[in-house]
């Protein structure tokens, strides 16, 4: 897969005199069965998370607070999102390198995942990582 393979979904958004809810279903806007949901909150002024990718598992990045930079590399080419509503997501495919930086104050990442934590998944080195999208490992 490619970085061309990640982008920008739409969610389902209901809005009214009471406020917006915003809907993530899987195969409706959410492009697999969602296995697993966790948060990034609380994230320190200059800090990253990420940094790996993973082998298998797809995955829907949403700024359901605040907002912050996505970054996805697929070892040729990066792209970079700026997430900072609920209305939309992105969708990262596996094999691709992923970095979040520049979180505001206050800001809160949830991640719908295709399966359960799996450590087996990860690739954690970049430069492991380079290996395996070039067909090395």
């Amino acid at each position: 897969m490619s970085i061309d393979d990640c982008h920008v979904v739409s969610t389902v958004q209901f809005r009214d005199h009471r406020g917006v809810l915003s809907v993530f279903e899987e195969f409706d806007g959410v492009p697999f069965r969602i296995r697993r949901v966790y948060c990034l909150s609380e994230v320190p002024p200059g800090a990253s998370r990420g940094g790996h990718a993973h082998k298998a598992i797809h995955q829907f990045v949403i700024a359901i607070s605040g907002s912050f930079d996505l970054v996805l590399n697929d070892g040729k080419q990066s792209k970079r999102f700026f997430l900072n509503n609920s209305d939309h997501g992105v969708h990262v495919v596996p094999g691709i390198w992923r970095d979040l930086h520049n979180f505001a104050p206050g800001a809160v990442c949830m991640v719908l995942a295709s399966d359960l934590f799996r450590e087996d998944d990860y690739i954690r080195d970049y430069s492991e990582f380079r290996k395996y999208v070039m067909g090395q490992i």
